[in-house]
């Protein structure tokens, strides 16, 4: 799946987007510390966002450098990798006017399959927002810890690695805006005891549906409501932009409860739900809010018609995992 970035995003910036492999605590703090440091000299804007234990490291390089960068725990604002972009979207909005320097590592080895296939579509999607944007971006592969074959999808989705303190260029990046496979294809599908249910008007009965089976898997009553205002915006889409039933499927382990929804609609916009809405915007609020409420949403859209696959963990998720 390729997509341009013809919609208002022409490549007129200096964006560098490099994936760096390290295989040591040490090879990660001199060169992560290096490049950020670089960044503070210069004069640009400087945000890290990291898991919990590299913060530390990276603090720790840095000396008393670390007051001029600007930190987040990626496995919170990251946890669900659709809301990465906003979030940086928004340091390089407050920096108008300045190079921004971003280390973001969303990836690494406890993630589930499902995180990992949309922290993959994350960094391909990087190259697409910031097309046009005057910043140095850095996100670390820990290979002695990743599987290969994420390592593989990082020389995908990065026009530039840097390995054993050399820069190349990627040969596998080959396509510009290209989503890896590995993230692109139909979604596995839902296990064989999931319950499902066809609607098209009676959106009532969706949201007590949802309700009850997400208070019977053991969420709190508030998380349980989140996730159907997540469901309900997904079926009120249904219903305004398509004349067919939409189906809903809804499965839970003793992990997170699932709901998918499929639909005969086609979203085109492969970064729909990853920006701000405008207040007087009329649309986009939607694909948003379900984005900002729930733990992880995979969504899939073509001629056939769109799959939003809504995660929530049954224990609210608890900083550093």
């Amino acid at each position: 799946m390729v997509y341009s970035p013809a919609a208002g995003l022409p490549v007129t910036g200096t964006l560098r987007h490099v994936g760096f492999f390290y295989k040591t605590g040490d090879e990660y703090a001199h060169t992560v510390a290096g490049f950020l440091r670089a960044g503070l000299a210069a004069g640009d804007a400087v945000f890290a966002a990291v898991p919990p234990a590299k913060l530390s490291i990276i603090r720790d390089a840095l000396g008393r450098d670390v007051a001029g960068v600007e930190f987040a725990d990626m496995t919170q604002m990251g946890r669900n990798p659709a809301r990465i972009i906003p979030r940086v979207r928004a340091f390089t909005d407050r920096h108008a006017g300045r190079r921004v320097r971003y280390v973001g590592e969303p990836i690494w080895a406890s993630r589930t399959a499902a995180e990992l296939r949309e922290a993959t579509r994350h960094e391909a999607l990087i190259n697409l927002a910031f097309a046009a944007a005057d910043a140095q971006i850095l996100c670390p592969y820990d290979t002695a810890e990743l599987d290969p074959s994420v390592i593989a999808d990082a020389g995908r989705t990065h026009p530039l690695l840097l390995s054993g303190g050399r820069h190349t260029p990627s040969p596998r990046y080959a396509v510009p805006f290209e989503i890896p496979s590995t993230c692109s294809l139909t979604l596995p599908a839902p296990p064989g005891d999931a319950m499902s249910h066809t609607y098209r008007t009676n959106l009532s009965e969706v949201r007590a549906l949802v309700f009850k089976r997400a208070m019977d898997a053991g969420l709190t009553e508030a998380r349980a409501n989140d996730l159907v205002l997540a469901v309900s915006e997904v079926a009120a889409n249904t219903l305004r932009h398509t004349e067919s039933y939409g189906t809903l499927d809804i499965w839970h382990d003793a992990d997170e409860i699932v709901c998918e929804m499929r639909d005969t609609g086609t979203i085109t916009d492969p970064l729909a739900g990853r920006r701000v809405p405008l207040p007087d915007a009329s649309g986009g609020h939607g694909l948003w809010l379900v984005h900002q409420v729930c733990d992880l949403v995979e969504l899939r859209s073509d001629s056939s018609g769109t799959t939003v696959r809504m995660h929530m963990a049954i224990r609210p998720p608890v900083a550093g995992t």
